[in-house]
């Protein structure tokens, strides 16, 4: 039996809004959660029900619920996708804190709030009000700088008196491809990067059967993402470790999720097999007219034949192929990415503290708390003899 969320607060713009705070509740949203996210600025595989809700089943911790939405009557008009995380002594934040669902280890860029084009104002108004009588502070991470609707949220607080930072946190390069070939999409690439990956393609023909497959079935879908986990895992693991795939709720999360992605049309996860054996991997979802790259990962026997270039100039040539607009690369400066794109977007945090002595004593110890962070990561690179 689903639980009705109750309602908690309005605004003279007759906008209710209402705090979802049980999973059945949550789980019931799928279908006008969907819809509404097609219709707003906010449009992105990271906000869609599917990645949330899967989040929330394996990832949540000891969070609680804390979804927002905001209706005219009963049509949908905003829901803003939030939790709360308890405090923790130990990360220095004892108190505790609302931020988007989907955070941490993960890697969900673009979050943001949700409302149909056209209404933001009047929605953003809304949840400034219930914000702001909840006075929990905010930390909203990986928005688009520049583009996010919470963004407007949290500038009403700062009007109400609430003390504001925005912090920038990586960059996601991306790939415009709408009306591309792609022997154009490789004739704007640099003439070294375009001469290697056309060298190492056709040695990799030469001298091996190459068959580049999609995972269609649930039971191919299985298969490659465990391939994946495996391979990343094993090459990862004499580094240092990764944290991509470094827990039992995130493999767990990435099996469900790819075969949800598989059944709506999503998923992009892709073999390359040498000789039928498996080389490389790619995992990426394609969501309107947008080609996600996730991860990759490849087996370090065949490192010299450069098999996870070829694997990502593979996945770029199927997405033109499919008519996709954009090759997004995500979060991360990392070389290899630059090698394939010329453009980028920043993503930021916005930490938001309530009024009076309770919000300075959260700012100072979120300061306090990075400033220790920092410290400690220099006193670690400086080595023994520190």
């Amino acid at each position: 039996m689903l639980t009705a969320p109750a309602r908690v607060a309005a605004v003279p713009s007759l906008l209710t809004v209402e705090r979802v705070g049980e999973a059945d509740a949550f789980c019931g949203m799928r279908q006008e959660w969907d819809e509404l996210l097609q219709a707003s600025q906010s449009a992105c595989v990271f906000l869609t029900w599917e990645w949330l809700y899967t989040w929330w089943k394996y990832l949540a911790g000891s969070r609680s619920l804390t979804i927002l939405t905001v209706r005219r009557g009963s049509e949908l008009v905003a829901i803003v996708p939030l939790c709360q995380r308890p405090g923790s002594w130990s990360r220095a934040r004892p108190f505790s804190v609302l931020e988007f669902l989907g955070s941490g280890f993960v890697g969900s860029d673009y979050l943001d709030v949700i409302v149909g084009k056209g209404g933001e104002a009047e929605a953003c108004q809304a949840l400034t009000s219930w914000l702001a009588g909840r006075r929990r502070p905010l930390r909203l991470t990986n928005l688009k700088q520049g583009e996010s609707v919470a963004a407007a949220v949290v500038a009403g607080l700062r009007e109400k008196g609430w003390t504001v930072a925005e912090i920038k946190t990586n960059i996601c390069p991306f790939i415009p491809l709408a009306r591309t070939t792609w022997d154009g999409y490789l004739a704007s690439l640099g003439a070294e990067h375009r001469y290697n990956f056309n060298r190492k393609w056709r040695r990799l023909n030469r001298d091996y059967e190459v068959r580049f497959e999609q995972a269609r079935t649930p039971e191919a879908c299985r298969e490659a993402i465990d391939l994946l986990i495996a391979q990343h895992n094993a090459r990862w693991s004499a580094r240092g470790g990764s944290d991509a795939f470094h827990t039992a709720g995130l493999i767990a999360f990435h099996r469900e999720f790819t075969q949800v992605a598989l059944t709506r049309g999503w998923l992009r996860l892709y073999v390359l097999r040498l000789n039928e054996k498996p080389a490389a991997c790619l995992y990426g979802l394609l969501y309107r007219g947008t080609f996600y790259f996730y991860q990759s990962s490849f087996d370090e026997a065949y490192l010299q034949a450069s098999v996870g270039l070829i694997a990502m100039g593979l996945a770029i040539r199927n997405a033109i192929g499919e008519g996709a607009a954009e090759f997004d690369l995500l979060h991360g400066g990392e070389t290899y990415k630059s090698h394939w794109s010329r453009h980028s977007r920043e993503l930021a945090r916005l930490e938001s503290f309530p009024p009076g002595g309770f919000g300075e004593f959260c700012r100072l110890s979120v300061e306090l708390g990075r400033a220790s962070r920092a410290l400690a990561r220099r006193m670690k690179s400086l080595g023994p003899s520190a």
